[in-house]
């Protein structure tokens, strides 16, 4: 697909709004819609073509993205008289970039399907820094056909190495959620780790440079061991959405009899987080609680 290719995007938000940004600066013809034209204003002052429903931006466009925070509202967008659904046409390519849940994302591939277009669930890993750099990693679910299609759009925003089709409908969310589980797993022991070290009188920061240099060295321990020793947790992935998430993991797990002992352990903390008022942190915030279990501060 060439910059000719008419993008939509529909959800301008913390990240939907970077990315429209990206394919604006790459130049691409953008169409979108948002909750509030306030946060697209000035996407419309570089360009953006401003659309009232999800429809318009589908009819308007030759493949469509999509940034929505969970279920509902990807069933929200895509149904009733002004949803996307409307305004697909033949062979267009849907391109989900939200997490939601496997099951609602397939259900909506199988709607997409029935009007003879294409959808792909492709989220990400990576926030706002990645986005406007090209590198975010992208897990798509969806037929070979629609990844073939839309792959030269995901590498406007994407790693071309780490641009990973994974399977057929839903497996990209799934993908995603295995992400989550990794991540929060990781951040969990990381904590711990640090709350030893505070706890036994070693110097916390100094434990986590000798450990990037080992085994045990992953992007969580440079990344959110930094935030956690740092105490600086402007949100790059709020803490509510990852919660969402967790949620959605859990059902998931439940679905199809999975045990997971680690993960029911961090769904706990998730809950204790989310308890402590810290949903609109970053989601690293979770090392902090954990640090202050164990009074180590």
């Amino acid at each position: 697909m060439e910059s000719s290719t008419r993008i939509g995007f529909i959800g301008l938000g913390h990240m939907g709004g970077t990315m429209a940004a990206r394919f604006l600066d790459a130049g691409y013809e953008v169409h979108g819609e948002s909750r509030s034209q306030d946060h697209a204003r000035e996407l419309v002052d570089r360009g953006l073509h401003w659309h009232d429903t999800p429809r318009e931006v589908a009819e308007a466009a030759d493949v469509i993205f999509t940034s929505i925070p969970d279920d509902g509202a990807l069933d929200a967008i895509g149904s009733g008289p002004d949803g996307i659904l409307e305004g697909l046409d033949p062979e267009e390519v849907w391109v989900d970039v939200s997490t939601v849940s496997p099951n609602a994302s397939r259900a909506m591939a199988e709607r997409v399907r029935a009007r003879g277009a294409l959808m792909l669930d492709a989220p990400v890993s990576g926030s706002v820094p990645q986005v406007q750099t090209g590198t975010l990693t992208i897990m798509v679910g969806g037929t070979a056909e629609a990844f073939a299609d839309a792959k030269p759009i995901l590498e406007v925003m994407g790693n071309p190495e780490r641009i990973v089709h994974v399977g057929p409908a839903g497996a990209g969310q799934l993908c995603k959620l295995c992400n989550q589980m990794v991540i929060g797993g990781t951040l969990a022991v990381v904590a711990e780790a640090f709350a030893l070290a505070k706890k036994a009188g070693v110097d916390a920061a100094k434990v986590r440079e000798a450990l990037l240099g080992g085994f045990a060295a992953s992007r969580v321990l440079e990344v959110h061991g930094d935030r956690v020793l740092k105490g600086t947790f402007k949100p790059g992935f709020y803490m509510h959405l990852y919660a969402k998430d967790m949620r959605n993991v859990v059902a998931t797990l439940a679905q199809h009899e999975t045990p997971a002992p680690v993960t029911a352990v961090v769904q706990q903390m998730v809950h204790a987080t989310m308890a402590a008022g810290y949903g609109d942190k970053d989601n690293s915030i979770m090392g902090k609680v954990i640090v202050d279990m164990a009074k180590a501060n």
